[in-house]
C-alpha cells in the first residue's frame, strides 16, 4: 500500500465519529453509515480506500467463493438459497435437544483433579462410568460434590 494511503487510513482511526460518518457517505453513495461504531466504520471505510486502490475481488473469486459456499457450508447456503430450505414434508423439532450438545456417540474428554472424566453423549441422556444420567449437571455434581452448571463444567 502507497504510504500515503496507510498515513491516510492511520489518521482516520483519530477521527470522530461523525468524520467517520462523513466519510462512509462520501465512499458509499447513497448509503447512510450502518452503525454508530467507530472500529466497524473505520474497518469499512478502510476497506473500501483499499478496494478502491488495488481493485475489488475478481468475478471469478467471487463465483469461486460462491461455489464453496453451496458445497462445503450446509447452514449459511440455507439462507443464500431459500429455495433448498424449504422441504416437502416438514420435520418436527426435537424440542429435548440442546444445540449446544455434540452429536450422539460423541465423548467428551475432561480431567478433573487429576481423574479423567469420559463422558459419552447418547440420544437421551450421557454415559458416564456405565451409568446413565439425564444431565450434565448431574455428572457434574457426581463428580465435585458441588452443583456445578454441566455446560459450563465440561466447556460446551
Amino acid at each position: 500500500m502507497a504510504e500515503t494511503n496507510l498515513s491516510q487510513i492511520m489518521a482516520l482511526r483519530e477521527n470522530s465519529l461523525g468524520e467517520l460518518k462523513t466519510k462512509y457517505e462520501e465512499l458509499f453513495p447513497a448509503q447512510k453509515a450502518p452503525s454508530n461504531n467507530k472500529v466497524f466504520l473505520w474497518r469499512k471505510i478502510t476497506y473500501r480506500l483499499q478496494e478502491l486502490e488495488y481493485g475489488g475481488i475478481s468475478a471469478e473469486a467471487q463465483s469461486k467463493i460462491q461455489q464453496l459456499i453451496q458445497q462445503y457450508d450446509p447452514i449459511n447456503n440455507k439462507a443464500l438459497r431459500p429455495d433448498a430450505a424449504i422441504e416437502k414434508q416438514p420435520k418436527k423439532k426435537d424440542l429435548s435437544r440442546d444445540k449446544r450438545l455434540p452429536i450422539p456417540g460423541t465423548v467428551i474428554t475432561k480431567e478433573y483433579k487429576g481423574i479423567k472424566l469420559q463422558i459419552k453423549i447418547l440420544g437421551a441422556g450421557f454415559e458416564y462410568n456405565g451409568k446413565i444420567y439425564k444431565s450434565l449437571t448431574a455428572i457434574a455434581k457426581e463428580v465435585t460434590g458441588a452443583h456445578w452448571n454441566g455446560y459450563l463444567f465440561f466447556n460446551l
